[in-house]
C-alpha cells in the first residue's frame, strides 16, 4: 500500500481530507515512493489560526530560549544527516554528495539564527531633546509562511524557517508537492527539538493551498522560491493582500572567459556549475561567454568534461548527475534543446534521448553543450533548468557585460580572469545580486543575503542573515520623556 503522507498542525500529525493526492516519484527510477495530499483550504486556515493562537506566548518568550530548540535541531540534523541526504536524493534526484551539501547549507542557516539575540537588537539615543530619550525595538510580525520549490527541499525552507522562529514568529510551511518527504523528516525531527505547539507547521497541497496562505488574514509575511511567473503572482497576490513577501524567482546566469583565465580550472568549475544538480538550482551557469583568445580553449576542454560526466542513480558509487525532476521537465528541456538548433545553433554534445543502463524509467537528460545560439533566440532567454550550457562569444569584456546586462534577469554573474581590474569592472558595472570572481555558483553563505536582482527577485528584503531578521521583525520606535522636577514628587 503507498504511504499518504500527513500534515503537522497544532503540535502533531494530523490526516488530510484532500480528495485529491499526487504521487511521490523516484526521478532516477519512476517508482511511486508516496502519496501527497492537496490539502484544500480548510486546513490552512487550521494551521493559521493554531499558529495565530501560539504566537503571544512564543512572541514573549525570551530570545534566548527561542533559540534552544534550534540548537537542539541543529544536533538532530547532524545525527541524522546521512538518511536525511538518502531521502533527498532519492525524491530530488540529486547525488548524495550533493545532498549531503544541501544539508549542510540548511545547518549552516541553523547555526546563524542561533545569535538573534544580538542580530535582532534595537538602538537607542539618550537625550535626543532635554529629558527625552528615544529607542527603536524590534517586535516579531506574528504568523508568516513560506512557499518552496522541489530543487533544494531541505536547504531552501531552512532559508526562511529558522530566522522567523528565532524572531518570535511562528512559521507555516508549504513544500514542493514533487518533493514532500524531506519537508516531512525534517518535521520529525522538528518535533522531537521541541517547539511548543503552533509554533512551526506543515500543511502539503498545490495551487489551492498557495491560495489559501496568500488569502488568510492571519498569515502576515510569505516567503517563496519558483519560476519568476510563479514569484511575481505570489508577490502581487500577497501585496495585494497586505503582507510583506520575498520572492525569488528564475534565472539566466552568464559566465564571462576572459583569455588570461587558468582554463583547466575554469572548464572543471564551469561544468560543475552547469550540470550539477542536473542544471536545477537558481545559480547553475547556463551560458558562456569568452572572449577571443579564451574560446578555443574552454570549448574543447568543457565538450569533454560533459563528455566524461557520468550520469545514473545518485546514491550510486562514482556517480556525478542525476536526473531532472519529471518527464515532464525532461520534455521541455530536450524541447528547447531542439528549438535551439532550429534557430540555428550547433549542438556540441546532445545529452537528449539516452538512458541508464537499470534505470530506463528514470527522467535523464544527459550533459548537453551548445555554440552560437543567437542571442535573442529562446534558448538565450530562458531559464532552462536543466544540464544545457549555451556557448557564446564576445570581442571585448564592454561588450560581455553589455550581454550579461541585456537579459532579464539578475540572480548571478561570474567572470573567470587573473586580473583585478577586469575582475573590479565586472563586478562593479553588472547587474547581477550575486556576483562571482573566479567562482562557478556565487552562492552566499548564511551569514549573508542571497541578493537577486530584476526579473529574479520580487521584493526589497532578501533571504538569510540581517536581511531576513529584518523581514520576520517590524520596528517600534519608542520617544519617552522623564521630566527631573517629577522625582522630587515621591
Amino acid at each position: 500500500m503507498i504511504r499518504r503522507l500527513e500534515n503537522f498542525v497544532d503540535g502533531g500529525w494530523v490526516s488530510s481530507g484532500a480528495p485529491e493526492a499526487l504521487k511521490v516519484l523516484n526521478p532516477a527510477s519512476g517508482a511511486v515512493l508516496a502519496e501527497v495530499p492537496l490539502s484544500p483550504a480548510q486546513e490552512v486556515h487550521l494551521a493559521a489560526e493554531a499558529a495565530a493562537k501560539a504566537f503571544p506566548e512564543w512572541r514573549r518568550t525570551p530570545a534566548g530560549e527561542r533559540i534552544q530548540p534550534l540548537f537542539k535541531l541543529k544536533a538532530l540534523l547532524e545525527e541524522n544527516l546521512d538518511s536525511l541526504a538518502r531521502t533527498i536524493t532519492d525524491e530530488c534526484g540529486k547525488t548524495y554528495a550533493e545532498s549531503l551539501g544541501e544539508l549542510r547549507r540548511a545547518i549552516e542557516n541553523v547555526e546563524v539564527a542561533c545569535g538573534i539575540p544580538s542580530l535582532m537588537q534595537g538602538y537607542n539615543n539618550e537625550d535626543i531633546a532635554p529629558g527625552i530619550d528615544e529607542q527603536m525595538i524590534r517586535q516579531p510580525l506574528g504568523v508568516v509562511a513560506a512557499i518552496t520549490p522541489f530543487n533544494f527541499p531541505a536547504m531552501i525552507p531552512f532559508w526562511f524557517m529558522p530566522y522567523a522562529l528565532a524572531t518570535g514568529n511562528c512559521f507555516i510551511l508549504k513544500p514542493s508537492e514533487r518533493v514532500p518527504l524531506s519537508s516531512n523528516r525534517l518535521f520529525q525531527l522538528l518535533e522531537v527539538a521541541g517547539f511548543p505547539r503552533g509554533v512551526v507547521q506543515l500543511v502539503n497541497g498545490g495551487r489551492a493551498t498557495v491560495e489559501a496562505i496568500l488569502d488568510h488574514p492571519a498569515i502576515r509575511a510569505v516567503s517563496s522560491v519558483g519560476s519568476t511567473a510563479t514569484a511575481r503572482y505570489i508577490y502581487a497576490h500577497a501585496a495585494a493582500n497586505g503582507k510583506r513577501a520575498q520572492c525569488q524567482g528564475g534565472a539566466k546566469n552568464p559566465v564571462v572567459v576572459m583569455p588570461d583565465a587558468d582554463m583547466e580550472m575554469t572548464a572543471r568549475i564551469l561544468a560543475d556549475s552547469a550540470f550539477g544538480c542536473a542544471g536545477q538550482r537558481c545559480l547553475a551557469a547556463s551560458v558562456a561567454i569568452t572572449l577571443e583568445g579564451a574560446k578555443n580553449a574552454i570549448t574543447e576542454q568543457i565538450t569533454e568534461a560533459a563528455r566524461r560526466r557520468r550520469v545514473g542513480y545518485g546514491l550510486d558509487d562514482g556517480v556525478e548527475m542525476g536526473p531532472v525532476i519529471s518527464a515532464e521537465s525532461k520534455g521541455r528541456i530536450e524541447g528547447l534543446i531542439a528549438r535551439s538548433e532550429q534557430e540555428g545553433a550547433r549542438i556540441l554534445i546532445d545529452g537528449r534521448g539516452r538512458n541508464v543502463k537499470g534505470f530506463e524509467k528514470g527522467f535523464f537528460v544527459f550533459p548537453t553543450v551548445l555554440e552560437n545560439a543567437p542571442p535573442d533566440g529562446e534558448i538565450a532567454r530562458t531559464e532552462i533548468f536543466g544540464p544545457v550550457l549555451s556557448l557564446m562569444g564576445a570581442r571585448s569584456l564592454d561588450e560581455a557585460i553589455r550581454t550579461v546586462n541585456a537579459r532579464s534577469y539578475g540572480n548571478m554573474a561570474c567572470i573567470f580572469t587573473r586580473s583585478g581590474a577586469a575582475a573590479r569592472k565586472f563586478r562593479s558595472e553588472v547587474n547581477a545580486g550575486n556576483v562571482g570572481i573566479n567562482v562557478g555558483v556565487a552562492a552566499p553563505i548564511a551569514y549573508f543575503p542571497f541578493s537577486g536582482w530584476a526579473d529574479s527577485f520580487f521584493g526589497d528584503l532578501h533571504a538569510q542573515a540581517h536581511h531576513a531578521v529584518e523581514f520576520y521583525t517590524q520596528t517600534k520606535v519608542v520617544i519617552e520623556r522623564w521630566p527631573s522636577d517629577w522625582s522630587r514628587r515621591f
